[in-house]
């Protein structure tokens, strides 16, 4: 499996571009991203996207709410945030903000939702449970943190099973990635305060990971 290392592709074009001309090819994507959206609350009046690419989730999520929730999109690709801007041009109720989730969040408000697809794997172990902690400090209270999420297999030959689902192979796995379980990460999240902690989806290496602000 990927290790915990330094690695990250993701200001590459190329690796970026990659990426997008097959996003709409993983597989049970739609699904768990469905499953994301029934936990976003009606009321949300401001959602931040993390690793925001070119900008999928949050418009799926603005779909599903009132068209002028205030939303912020973040992202450290060249490529994803061109895309990005080019998808939110004419919505003047997105923000699209250029950060690096290797350093800790700036100071972007309260939100009543924080939501990430595929993207917190890229960061080293340490700084995934750091962010899950400033991500609860963002939140109002009430407030969900949504992360569909690709996540460590428990045996090598799952993981190559799961790779082999998805096209993949171990030679040619993306080296940005840093896995980890599922049950180490909900853990996370519980002790730093979340509640109603739970993995509410999964196939494989693909999970939706929630929890909520008391």
């Amino acid at each position: 499996m990927a290790t915990d290392s330094p690695v990250n592709l993701w200001t590459s074009t190329e690796h970026a571009n990659d990426y997008l001309g097959r996003a709409d090819s993983i597989p049970h994507r739609t699904e768990g991203e469905a499953t994301l959206l029934e936990f976003i609350p009606s009321t949300a009046r401001r959602i931040l996207d993390l690793g925001t690419g070119d900008g999928r989730l949050l418009a799926l999520a603005k779909s599903e709410l009132d068209s002028e929730v205030e939303s912020v999109a973040l992202d450290f690709s060249p490529t994803m945030l061109e895309a990005a801007r080019k998808r939110f041009a004419a919505d003047s109720s997105v923000t699209i903000v250029a950060h690096n989730l290797d350093n800790p969040l700036p100071a972007l408000g309260k939100f009543d939702a924080v939501v990430s697809c595929f993207v917190i794997h890229h960061l080293v172990h340490e700084r995934k449970r750091a962010l899950y902690a400033e991500i609860h400090a963002m939140l109002n209270p009430g407030g969900v943190f949504c992360n569909l999420e690709h996540i460590a297999s428990p045996t090598q030959r799952l993981h190559e099973e799961f790779l082999h689902r998805t096209g993949n192979t171990v030679k040619h796995e993306d080296p940005s990635n840093k896995l980890l379980d599922v049950a180490t990460q909900l853990q996370w999240l519980r002790e730093i305060g979340f509640v109603d902690v739970d993995c509410q989806w999964k196939w494989r290496e693909l999970a939706l990971l929630v929890g909520h602000k008391r």
